[in-house]
């Protein structure tokens, strides 16, 4: 009479707050007590509160047979408790489920009462092996006697089919009874299992299609109607005839329902069931939007939500029916709920019918809510004295001023306007205006997206490159954009872009020269290392470009111009040679390298007369003429260092299966050594035999003798023949010995083989006190015959005009509107045949001419350097036959004589071609 009940055990749980773990360890040493006692009233009041306790997250899985105990008690009240103790705490893979079969059996054929109890608890436990055995039984109470024991079997078999799939065939035809049933709340039982379950398999359900559609145009409930209109949008899909049966009661509900979740329903339905196609689907959507845009002027924000939420889903068939709405729909962006504005981002992107004026939009919001900043004390005074409306007021909240926002928005943009290789842009140059607008205003991380759209949009269209080079020069002369790259600021990656396109065409510029002072200035530093990298490359390239065109106009005033330019980037490049970074580092030596040589060439260089000038003869309009060897150009040849590394061949874009179109060739294995690695001598060191390792050992070092240059010494072959013998002669050799001696031999076989290696590497200084074993230094004959291309043409210049930043070759001429071509397909591997996807009517063209690496080689102009005479013609197969080449060697002084002696090898010429 003492125990405590759980009102008691709640009251203490209260009171007991600063020590709560220590009140519930009394109170379940207690339960345990008290459940182990034979009072079923005092065990089912101790189930009870350890319910309770695992509500709040303590383990009662300790009292699972317990449990069952209560379960399985016949008083009505008992049984509850059990039942719900069952639901609460067991799973499936309890242990104690095989007990309650027969007791489950028992209980749902007992009376109404037990049997409802039963089943509202066996749903919660029902397992693979309960749904098999007490399937059967739950579909037998499909015909009970009692409406509410019908609902609650019909809502416990959606568990055992889902449990136990093989019951579907006897459950079906129980179904479709319940259909009829006269109870209405059968009905809508029978109707929403029917709806789960066709969520997996719907073709089991087609036969049902008459009954539900009968349902559907005679029931008032709202609820039951939209689990019909899911339904049928699970069974469209599977059975076409039955879109034309639904167009017109779905038509009739859309227009006379004020149930907004029913609408949204009949709009789903229409879409994911096809309704929405032909001339009477046509008329459907049209409806749908209309009852959809009014939505949007609503008060209330939930039906804002879902007619965006049933807009996106309709504007892929139907873009033109939305637009109509756009101005709705764009307002919707500016709205205080977040996700509103989410929503109305996600069918601003799926609309696209007018792309630059919704672009537009979306950059003067985000402009907008950039130049507004935070609200001052005086606008935060107002904003709560005069509410949240009073207009030109800023709110604290604002959704825009979020970052996450931002940068969803940002990224809306771009992939608006890259979407399917940028297919809805029109014009490229304005694209190109708004990636530049957005790195200035974004203020969020959407540098990587911008930078990598700015570089495929000038691969891509050669048309808008010039108006690319022209923006990136403005934006690499902005010092405020540097400044705030350099701190961290977002958007930095656009520099790195920047930099690519104006080193990549750095030909549409009619004075580059005037870059290079952006390029190498000293606040580039401050960029990530990746960006400066870039700059250095830039510059590179830039300064060859102008170098080579300066040298097709050369004049006695250009000297003095390119002088001061170089000396510039010599000062400028040692503190970038000086980074931390080893890649700027290494660039920007290789970078200092290079102009040191060309420097050294302009000190060297003696303006020539013009009498010293190339005489190209009688032919001189083709460039081509001859000229006599002795005759130099009137121009440093430095000029031409720089500028042939980066435009022989052009860049272009990839197509995206122009890896895989490559054919590995013929006896290629990828997973062979393409240089094996040095061979170790552990195989012989771990040998059964100490003999034979030995004899292995001395059989390795005699075939490298043979195969390095010198061959082997006399006293290293005296070495090996000793070793032999002594192999033959020892008839017994103890362990030590035999470590001893492989030690020796290992080690020694090592010596040469290093020493060998160390002679042949020429990054390696050797002794000259030894002997050369390779070739000497008159030995002329071994250097090899090359073929010496022309340099690549020189393009025609022109004059600009005297500005701070470098302008454009065609800057002076008004360019007349074009229609931009963009490279969609990209370059193929010669040969390869490009899959249907990428098939397009540039592809019908003619492949360039390319080299082994795939590039399009820059049509070339007459240069000034004659062009050698290289005989192409002669068919060559196979390897050729070695050339004798007889030597002539000087005896070693004090052998008494100053003969020579001759000896004849073979040589195989290289071929170069």
């Amino acid at each position: 009479m003492w125990e405590r009940t759980l009102q008691d055990l709640i009251r203490g749980l209260r009171a007991n707050k600063k020590d709560e773990a220590k009140f519930i360890a009394k109170a379940v040493d207690e339960i345990r007590d008290e459940v182990r006692g034979k009072d079923m009233e005092l065990k089912a009041g101790a189930v009870l509160k350890l319910t309770y306790l695992d509500m709040l997250g303590y383990d009662m899985s300790w009292a699972s047979f317990h449990v069952v105990e209560v379960m399985s008690s016949p008083r009505i009240h008992l049984k509850s408790i059990g039942y719900l103790a069952a639901g609460l705490s067991f799973h499936e893979d309890t242990d104690v489920l095989m007990l309650t079969t027969n007791s489950l059996k028992k209980d749902l054929n007992s009376r109404a009462e037990d049997v409802a109890v039963t089943l509202n608890g066996f749903s919660q436990i029902v397992n693979a092996d309960l749904a098999r055995d007490l399937g059967p039984e739950v579909i037998r109470l499909l015909t009970h006697s009692r409406p509410h024991i019908r609902k609650r079997a019909i809502i416990a078999l959606y568990r055992v089919l889902d449990k136990h799939p093989g019951l579907r065939e006897q459950a079906v035809p129980r179904l479709r009874e319940r259909l009829e049933d006269d109870d209405p709340g059968v009905v809508a039982a029978a109707v929403n299992v029917l709806c789960e379950l066709a969520r997996k398999n719907p073709t089991d359900y087609l036969a049902l299609a008459p009954q539900l559609f009968h349902l559907l145009t005679t029931s008032s409930n709202n609820w039951m109607l939209i689990k019909l209109i899911k339904l049928f949008g699970s069974l469209t899909p599977h059975e076409p005839r039955l879109v034309k049966k639904l167009q017109p009661p779905i038509t009739d509900l859309i227009s006379t329902t004020p149930a907004v979740s029913l609408l949204y329903e009949c709009v789903h339905t229409c879409i994911i069931g096809g309704m929405l196609h032909g001339s009477q689907g046509n008329a459907l959507a049209r409806t749908c939007v209309t009852k959809l845009a009014n939505f949007l002027q609503d008060s209330d924000q939930n039906l804002k939500y879902i007619a965006l939420m049933a807009l996106v889903k309709i504007v892929p068939s139907h873009p033109y029916l939305v637009a109509e709405y756009q101005e709705m729909i764009m307002s919707s962006v500016n709205d205080h709920d977040i996700s509103i504005r989410m929503r109305a981002l996600d069918l601003i992107s799926a609309m696209a019918n007018n792309l630059q004026s919704i672009v537009q939009q979306l950059l003067s919001h985000l402009a907008r809510n950039e130049s507004n900043g935070l609200p001052s004390a005086v606008q935060s005074l107002s904003q709560y004295s005069q509410g949240p409306s009073t207009p030109g007021i800023v709110t604290l909240n604002n959704p825009s001023m979020n970052p996450a926002y931002r940068l969803t928005l940002a990224q809306r943009i771009l992939i608006l306007c890259s979407q399917d290789t940028y297919e809805s842009v029109t014009d490229f140059e304005w694209y190109l205006s708004v990636l530049v607008d957005l790195a200035y205003i974004a203020n969020v991380d959407v540098g990587e997206q911008i930078r990598d759209q700015l570089v495929d949009v000038a691969a891509r269209v050669r048309g808008v490159r010039g108006y690319a080079v022209q923006l990136m020069t403005k934006l690499l002369s902005d010092d405020s954009f540097l400044l705030n790259a350099g701190e961290g600021g977002s958007c930095s990656e656009v520099l790195w872009a920047a930099a690519w396109i104006c080193g990549e065409y750095c030909s549409e510029l009619a004075e580059p020269q005037k870059l290079l002072n952006y390029l190498l200035q000293p606040k580039v530093l401050t960029l990530p290392p990746e960006i400066v990298s870039v700059y250095l490359q830039g510059a590179l390239k830039v300064f060859g470009s102008w170098a080579a065109e300066l040298a097709e106009q050369w004049d006695d005033e250009s000297l003095p111009k390119v002088k001061i330019t170089v000396n510039t980037v010599l000062e400028r490049i040692r503190d970038f040679a000086s980074n931390a970074d080893i890649e700027v580092q290494e660039r920007a030596a290789n970078i200092q390298g290079l102009f040191s040589f060309v420097n050294a060439d302009l000190q060297a260089f003696h303006p020539k007369s013009t009498s010293n000038d190339i005489d190209y003869g009688e032919d001189s309009s083709s460039g081509f003429g001859v000229e006599t060897p002795s005759v130099e150009p009137r121009f440093p040849k430095g000029l031409f260092l720089v500028h042939p590394l980066f435009s022989t061949y052009e860049l272009n874009p990839v197509a995206a299966s122009a890896q895989a179109s490559v054919p590995i060739p013929d006896g290629l294995d990828l997973d062979a050594w393409i240089v094996p690695p040095p061979k170790e001598e552990t195989e012989e060191a771990g040998g059964a035999d100490g003999g034979a390792d030995v004899v292995k050992v001395r059989k390795a070092k005699k075939g490298k003798g043979k195969a390095g240059i010198g061959g082997k010494t006399k006293k290293q072959k005296q070495v090996d023949l000793y070793e032999e013998e002594d192999v033959l002669s020892a008839p017994v050799e103890t362990e030590e010995e035999k470590a001893e001696r492989e030690r020796v031999s290992f080690c020694f076989s090592r010596k040469q083989e290093r020493l060998e290696r160390q002679r042949d590497d020429p990054f390696y200084l050797t002794d000259s006190r030894q002997p050369a074993q390779g070739p000497t230094q008159d030995d002329v004959d071994l250097i090899p015959v090359v073929r010496l291309d022309d340099l690549p043409g020189l393009s025609e210049g022109s004059s600009a005009s005297a500005s701070r930043l470098p302008t454009l070759k065609s800057a002076s001429k008004p360019r007349p509107p074009q229609a931009f071509v963009i490279d969609r397909v990209g370059e193929m591997p010669k040969g390869a045949k490009p899959p249907s996807l990428f098939s397009s009517p540039s592809s019908a063209r003619s492949p360039p001419l390319s080299n082994g690496s795939g590039g399009t080689p820059v049509a070339s102009t007459p240069s000034f350097f004659p062009q050698y005479e290289v005989e192409d013609d002669i068919p060559r197969t196979g390897t050729p036959p070695p050339i004798k080449v007889t030597r002539t060697k000087k005896k070693k002084k004090g052998t008494g004589t100053g003969t020579k002696k001759s000896r004849t090898s073979s040589v195989v010429p290289v071929d170069n071609t």
